[in-house]
Protein backbone atom coordinates (compact mmCIF):
# COMPACT_ATOMS: atom_id res chain seq x y z
CA UNK A 1 0.00 0.00 0.00
CA UNK A 2 1.26 3.46 -0.89
CA UNK A 3 2.61 5.44 2.11
CA UNK A 4 0.42 8.43 1.24
CA UNK A 5 -2.69 6.25 1.46
CA UNK A 6 -1.64 5.02 4.92
CA UNK A 7 -1.10 8.50 6.36
CA UNK A 8 -4.73 9.24 7.33
CA UNK A 9 -4.97 5.88 9.08
CA UNK A 10 -1.67 6.39 10.93
CA UNK A 11 -2.72 9.87 11.98
CA UNK A 12 -6.05 8.61 13.34
CA UNK A 13 -4.35 5.78 15.22
CA UNK A 14 -1.92 8.26 16.79
CA UNK A 15 -4.76 10.55 17.86
CA UNK A 16 -6.77 7.63 19.25
CA UNK A 17 -3.83 6.43 21.33
CA UNK A 18 -3.12 9.97 22.52
CA UNK A 19 -6.72 10.55 23.58
CA UNK A 20 -7.27 7.24 25.35
CA UNK A 21 -4.94 8.22 28.15
CA UNK A 22 -2.29 5.73 27.09
CA UNK A 23 1.00 7.55 27.35
CA UNK A 24 4.64 6.97 28.03
CA UNK A 25 4.86 6.37 31.75
CA UNK A 26 8.56 5.58 31.61
CA UNK A 27 11.42 6.96 29.56
CA UNK A 28 11.63 5.72 25.98
CA UNK A 29 15.00 3.97 26.15
CA UNK A 30 16.38 1.60 23.55
CA UNK A 31 18.04 -1.58 24.81
CA UNK A 32 21.83 -1.50 24.99
CA UNK A 33 21.97 -4.04 22.17
CA UNK A 34 20.57 -1.41 19.80
CA UNK A 35 23.79 0.60 20.15
CA UNK A 36 25.65 -2.15 18.31
CA UNK A 37 23.48 -1.74 15.21
CA UNK A 38 25.35 0.02 12.42
CA UNK A 39 23.63 2.37 9.99
CA UNK A 40 24.38 1.09 6.47
CA UNK A 41 23.50 4.54 5.05
CA UNK A 42 25.38 6.84 7.44
CA UNK A 43 26.28 10.01 5.52
CA UNK A 44 24.86 8.68 2.24
CA UNK A 45 23.40 11.65 0.32
CA UNK A 46 20.87 9.53 -1.58
CA UNK A 47 19.65 8.00 1.70
CA UNK A 48 19.30 11.49 3.19
CA UNK A 49 17.10 12.56 0.27
CA UNK A 50 14.98 9.40 0.57
CA UNK A 51 14.79 9.86 4.35
CA UNK A 52 13.61 13.44 3.92
CA UNK A 53 10.77 12.27 1.65
CA UNK A 54 9.75 9.62 4.19
CA UNK A 55 10.04 12.09 7.06
CA UNK A 56 7.75 14.56 5.26
CA UNK A 57 5.06 11.90 4.84
CA UNK A 58 5.41 10.01 8.13
CA UNK A 59 6.91 12.29 10.77
CA UNK A 60 6.19 15.97 10.06
CA UNK A 61 2.64 15.89 11.45
CA UNK A 62 4.03 15.36 14.96
CA UNK A 63 7.71 16.31 14.81
CA UNK A 64 7.34 19.34 12.51
CA UNK A 65 9.14 20.40 9.33
CA UNK A 66 12.40 21.07 11.15
CA UNK A 67 12.09 18.13 13.57
CA UNK A 68 11.59 20.27 16.69
CA UNK A 69 8.54 18.33 17.94
CA UNK A 70 6.17 21.14 16.98
CA UNK A 71 4.09 19.55 14.22
CA UNK A 72 0.39 20.33 13.82
CA UNK A 73 -0.62 17.11 15.59
CA UNK A 74 1.72 17.64 18.55
CA UNK A 75 -0.78 19.77 20.48
CA UNK A 76 -3.22 16.85 20.67
CA UNK A 77 -0.71 14.36 22.06
CA UNK A 78 -0.42 13.49 25.74
CA UNK A 79 3.33 13.03 25.34
CA UNK A 80 5.20 15.68 23.37
CA UNK A 81 7.01 14.39 20.28
CA UNK A 82 10.79 14.23 20.49
CA UNK A 83 12.79 17.21 19.28
CA UNK A 84 15.04 15.56 16.72
CA UNK A 85 17.36 18.58 16.73
CA UNK A 86 18.07 18.22 20.45
CA UNK A 87 21.23 16.83 22.00
CA UNK A 88 19.05 14.25 23.75
CA UNK A 89 18.17 12.71 20.38
CA UNK A 90 21.37 13.50 18.50
CA UNK A 91 23.57 11.99 21.23
CA UNK A 92 21.87 8.61 20.83
CA UNK A 93 23.41 5.97 18.59
CA UNK A 94 21.95 5.40 15.14
CA UNK A 95 20.90 1.96 16.35
CA UNK A 96 18.97 3.42 19.30
CA UNK A 97 17.11 5.84 17.03
CA UNK A 98 16.41 3.01 14.56
CA UNK A 99 15.03 0.85 17.40
CA UNK A 100 12.73 3.63 18.63
CA UNK A 101 11.35 4.40 15.16
CA UNK A 102 10.92 0.71 14.39
CA UNK A 103 9.39 -0.19 17.77
CA UNK A 104 7.35 2.88 18.75
CA UNK A 105 5.88 3.62 22.17
CA UNK A 106 2.90 5.58 23.45
CA UNK A 107 1.68 8.02 20.87
CA UNK A 108 4.77 7.28 18.74
CA UNK A 109 3.60 4.58 16.32
CA UNK A 110 5.69 1.58 15.39
CA UNK A 111 7.04 1.58 11.86
CA UNK A 112 7.66 -2.17 11.75
CA UNK A 113 5.66 -2.24 8.52
CA UNK A 114 8.36 -0.24 6.74
CA UNK A 115 11.30 -2.02 5.15
CA UNK A 116 14.31 -1.68 7.45
CA UNK A 117 16.12 0.18 4.65
CA UNK A 118 13.54 2.97 4.92
CA UNK A 119 13.87 3.16 8.70
CA UNK A 120 17.64 3.56 8.27
CA UNK A 121 16.98 6.30 5.70
CA UNK A 122 14.83 8.09 8.30
CA UNK A 123 17.64 7.79 10.85
CA UNK A 124 20.13 9.13 8.30
CA UNK A 125 17.88 12.13 7.62
CA UNK A 126 17.25 12.76 11.35
CA UNK A 127 21.03 13.10 11.74
CA UNK A 128 20.97 16.12 9.40
CA UNK A 129 18.46 18.02 11.54
CA UNK A 130 21.01 19.15 14.12
CA UNK A 131 23.61 20.41 11.72
CA UNK A 132 24.20 24.12 11.70
CA UNK A 133 23.96 25.91 8.36
CA UNK A 134 27.28 26.52 6.65
CA UNK A 135 28.38 30.15 6.51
Amino acid sequence: MDICKRMPVLFLVMLFIANTGYSQQTAFVAPASADAMKNPFAGNEKAIVQGKVLYASLCVACHGDKGKGDGVASAGLTVPPADHTSAKVQNQSDGAIFWKVFTGKGPMPSFRSLPQEQVWQLVTYIRTLSKKPKK
